[in-house]
Parts: C-alpha cells; sequence; structure tokens
C-alpha cells in the first residue's frame, strides 16, 4: 500500500484507534485487534506499520502538531501577554473537549515508545514548551535550566488542569471561569519579577517601623 493511501486509512479510523489504545489501554491492545479496528488483514498491518508503537507515534505526534498550531494562531490573534494567557487557557480548555483521547494517551502510554520514539516526542514537547514560554515573556527573567522547568511545568498546567473538574455538575461558563482563574493565577505568578534581596530589605514592615520610632512610656 502507498504511503499516502496507507495515511489516508489511519485517518480514516483515527478515532476508533484512539478510542481503542485510550479505553483499553495500550498494552492491552494486541496487532489483531488493531488490525481488525483498521480494517486490515494482520498480515497487511505489520507490512505498513511494523508495531503498534508506531501508530501510538502517529495519535502522539498528530497531538502536538495540533497543540504548536494552536499556538501559532494565539500568537497572531493576541498581541497582548494578558490577551494571550486568556486565550491559552481557553485553547486548551476547548482542546481538551475536542482531542480527550490524545490527552489521555500522551500521559499515560508515551512511555510504552522505544528509545527513539520516545526522544522525537521529547523534541516536540520541548519545541511547545519553548513557544509557550516565548509567548508569555519568560525569557529575560529566567536563566535557560529555570526556562526549561517553567516551561514544562506551565504546559503540564495547561494540559491536565481542564480535568480538574470534569466530574463536577458545572455549567460551561462557571467551569471556564473557575479554570481560568486558577490556571492564570498559578501562571502569572511564576511570570511576576522577582524581588531583588535589596528591594525586599528597603521594604520593611510598617508594623516594625511605627514600633521603633514609638516614644517610650514615661514611668
Amino acid at each position: 500500500m502507498p504511503m499516502p493511501e496507507r495515511c489516508s486509512r489511519f485517518a480514516e479510523y483515527r478515532d476508533k484507534v484512539l478510542e481503542l489504545f485510550a479505553s483499553k489501554g495500550f498494552g492491552q491492545v494486541g496487532m489483531r485487534e488493531l488490525a481488525t479496528c483498521l480494517g486490515l488483514a494482520p498480515g497487511s498491518l505489520y507490512h505498513h506499520y511494523p508495531s503498534k508503537q508506531h501508530l501510538l507515534l502517529d495519535l502522539i505526534e498528530e497531538f502536538y502538531e495540533e497543540l504548536l498550531a494552536t499556538l501559532g494562531r494565539i500568537a497572531q490573534q493576541a498581541p497582548a501577554k494578558r490577551d494571550k494567557l486568556q486565550a491559552l487557557i481557553r485553547a486548551h480548555v476547548n482542546l481538551h473537549q475536542e482531542m480527550p483521547w490524545h490527552f489521555r494517551l500522551v500521559e499515560r502510554d508515551s512511555g510504552c515508545l522505544n528509545e527513539e520514539q520516545q526522544e522525537r516526542v521529547r523534541q516536540l514537547r520541548e519545541q511547545y514548551e519553548r513557544r509557550l514560554l516565548t509567548m508569555l515573556g519568560t525569557k529575560l527573567r529566567l536563566n535557560e535550566e529555570a526556562q526549561r522547568a517553567a516551561g514544562h511545568a506551565i504546559a503540564n498546567l495547561l494540559n491536565s488542569a481542564p480535568g480538574w473538574l470534569a466530574q463536577h455538575p458545572l455549567d460551561e461558563r462557571d467551569r471556564e471561569e473557575l479554570l481560568e482563574s486558577l490556571v492564570s493565577g498559578a501562571i502569572e505568578r511564576v511570570l511576576i519579577p522577582r524581588r531583588t534581596p535589596e528591594a525586599i530589605s528597603l521594604a520593611s514592615p510598617i508594623g516594625k517601623t511605627s514600633k521603633k520610632t514609638q516614644p517610650s512610656a514615661a514611668f
């Protein structure tokens, strides 16, 4: 089967494969079951996909490519940093609703890939995290190692937060407003410039200052 036909066949049955992996667990799905899901004979599936890890990698790559495309659209549409943060939170909430199986696979089953495939996923994830930091304007405040850590933490926060309230019977507006408040508060705390030791030492508490300047009581 030529590559274009292979890709169109996978795209046609992608949602079924996604649900199969996500609902049963990657380790519980065999190649015969995947072949049936894709409408192929088991032998044909091995010819087009050497292993089920290759199918999993296709799905995870699709997830990060969509995240990167989303960042690109937000960068063009929301020039102000505050607007970008709000747009990022809303976009990740929407993606969580549109691609729930992808989020579950990436979080749970990325470790099932081989070393080379995991390296590919790491590259995509780090590219996504760097783009996040660039959009949020943390580059000037953090050193290189701190930037990587902050990018990883912010990405995890954005990608996991939509699931926090999934079990609560909130209407859509209340859920979005609560998530935006929680997530924006955490991220903005990372973005606030740190006070230097000199600034902290100069900012003496009012209570202590007034106590020092208060005259001693006469006996």
